[in-house]
C-alpha cells in the first residue's frame, strides 16, 4: 500500500500565505509538488529575515533535502524559470524535476494576454503573464509541451505554423512574431538550460509514494479563483481546488491524504471581480498597509476586507479540508473591533451559502472585540483571550478545525495547535 500525499490549498482569492506553510511543512517532507497555475502565482517566504519570492519552483526548495516537482498541470514559462528563479539557488540538479507533459508558456502568450485585456470593454484584471492564452492553446490542442524542447528544430517548425495560422489575428493585436532563426535560438537556449530537469513526473511521483516517501502537494492561487468553482469570469484558467492535484500530477483521489486549507485571518483579492466583505474605508486601508498587501508577482495593491466565513466554509467543503492554517493573525493586532461575514443578503433573503451570482450579495456581519498583540507568539496558550475567541468562532463558522496559526511572516512564528 502506497503512502498518501498531504496537500495544501488556498481557500480564498489567492495570496493566503501558502508559501510559508508549504515551507514550514516541507521541512518534514521528502517531495514537494506543484500541480497547477503558472508564474502568475507568487509565494513569499521569509527565513531568518531573508525574503524569497517563488513563482514556479515549489516552496520546498528552501529545504535542501526536499525534491521539487513541477507537474503536468502547470504552464511553464522557461524564460521566467531560467532568468528569475533558478538563478536564486545553487545547482538544482537532482532536486528539481519538470513534467514533460506540462505546457510551455512562451513570450507570445503574454503578448496575446495583454492585447486581449486592452481590447475588453470590461477588463478581467489578469496579471498579463500569458496564463490564459497558454491554457487556451492547451485546451484547443494547439499548445506545446515541455518535452518538445528535446527537439527544438521540430518545435520551431510547429510554432512557425501556429504563427502563420494566426497571422490575421496577430496583426489586429499588433503582436510581432520572431523569425524562425530567432525562435530556434531561443528554444535551443531553453533546451540547454532545462533539459536535465525534464522527466515523466507522473511515474516519479508514483514511485515516491510507493517507496513511502512523504509527498506534499502545493496549489497555486485560491479556491475562489478556480475556473469551475470560482467567481467566473474573474478567475484563473486552471483548477485550483484539491481535485486539481489529481489531474495536475497524475494521481487518483485515493492518493490524497491530509488536506490543509490556507486562509488569512481577513480577506484580500487582486484584480477585478466580486468581493462581498471588501472594506472601502480606513479599516481596509489599514489592513493593506499593515499586511503589506501587494502582489508578489505583479506588485499590484490588493483589495482588503474582513474574513468571509460563508466563502471559507464553502471552500473547506469543496476541498475536503481536514484543517485550516490561519495566516497573518498579527495584522489584526490593535483593532478595537473586528468583523466577520457570517451570511449574505441575496434577492431579499438571508442565505448561508455561496450563490451563483456573488456580485449580487450584501455581507451580513458579526462583530468581535479586538486584542492588543499576537505578533511573534508561538504557543496557543499565550494568545490573548479575545484572539482565542476569534479563532474558535472561525472554527465554528467554517466547521473546520484551525490547526495552524501564523503570527508573523517568519517561519518560526507558527503555532501548531495541539
Amino acid at each position: 500500500m502506497s503512502r498518501q500525499a498531504d496537500m495544501i490549498v488556498g481557500l480564498q482569492w489567492g495570496d493566503e500565505g501558502k508559501g510559508k506553510i508549504v515551507d514550514h511543512m516541507a521541512q518534514t517532507h521528502d517531495v514537494v509538488c506543484r500541480f497547477a497555475g503558472g508564474h502568475n502565482a507568487g509565494h513569499t517566504i521569509v527565513v531568518d529575515g531573508k525574503k524569497y519570492a517563488l513563482h514556479l519552483i515549489p516552496s520546498g526548495v528552501l529545504n535542501p533535502k526536499a525534491i521539487n516537482i513541477i507537474g503536468n498541470g502547470v504552464v511553464v514559462s522557461p524564460e521566467n524559470l531560467i532568468d528569475k528563479e533558478l538563478k536564486q539557488f545553487a545547482d538544482m540538479k537532482g532536486r528539481l524535476f519538470i513534467s514533460d507533459k506540462a505546457h510551455l508558456l512562451l513570450p507570445y502568450h503574454a503578448q496575446i494576454d495583454q492585447a486581449k485585456e486592452k481590447l475588453r470593454k470590461k477588463a478581467i484584471g489578469t496579471t498579463g503573464k500569458g496564463i490564459g492564452p497558454a491554457y487556451t492553446d492547451k485546451i484547443t490542442r494547439v499548445g506545446h509541451r515541455v518535452g518538445e524542447l528535446h527537439h527544438p528544430e521540430k518545435l520551431a517548425d510547429k510554432i512557425m505554423n501556429y504563427f502563420e495560422d494566426n497571422q490575421v489575428i496577430f496583426s489586429v493585436m499588433e503582436i510581432e512574431t520572431p523569425s524562425k532563426e530567432a525562435l530556434l535560438a531561443l528554444l535551443k537556449h531553453y533546451q540547454n538550460e532545462l533539459q536535465e530537469y525534464i522527466v515523466d513526473t507522473t511515474q516519479l511521483v508514483w514511485k515516491y509514494l510507493h517507496d513511502e516517501k512523504k509527498v506534499l502537494l502545493e496549489g497555486a492561487q485560491g479556491t475562489m479563483l478556480d475556473i469551475d468553482h470560482g467567481t467566473y469570469p474573474y478567475v484563473t484558467s486552471s483548477n485550483t481546488v484539491s481535485a486539481g492535484a489529481c489531474t495536475g500530477l497524475g494521481l487518483s483521489p485515493k492518493d490524497i491524504g491530509k488536506v490543509t486549507g490556507i486562509s488569512k485571518a481577513y480577506c484580500t483579492r487582486v484584480g477585478n471581480g466580486p468581493f462581498p466583505s471588501e472594506d472601502f474605508g480606513k479599516d481596509g486601508e489599514r489592513l493593506a498597509e499593515v499586511g503589506h498587501e501587494f502582489g508578489t508577482t505583479t506588485g499590484r495593491k490588493r483589495r482588503c476586507g474582513w474574513f468571509d466565513a460563508v466563502a471559507a466554509k464553502h471552500a473547506s467543503r469543496l476541498n475536503g479540508c481536514d484543517q485550516i492554517a490561519l495566516m497573518k493573525l498579527d495584522v489584526l493586532d490593535g483593532f478595537e473591533e473586528i468583523k466577520v461575514c457570517v451570511g449574505y443578503e441575496f434577492e431579499g433573503e438571508e442565505i448561508d451559502y455561496v450563490p451563483y451570482d456573488l456580485e449580487a450579495v450584501k455581507p451580513i456581519y458579526k462583530h468581535f472585540e479586538g486584542w492588543d498583540r499576537v505578533e511573534g507568539i508561538r504557543e496557543y496558550d499565550a494568545l490573548p483571550t479575545k484572539a482565542k475567541e476569534y479563532i474558535k468562532a472561525l472554527e465554528a463558522l467554517t466547521e473546520t478545525k484551525i490547526g495552524i496559526i501564523s503570527t508573523s511572516p517568519d517561519r518560526k512564528d507558527t503555532i501548531i495547535v495541539k
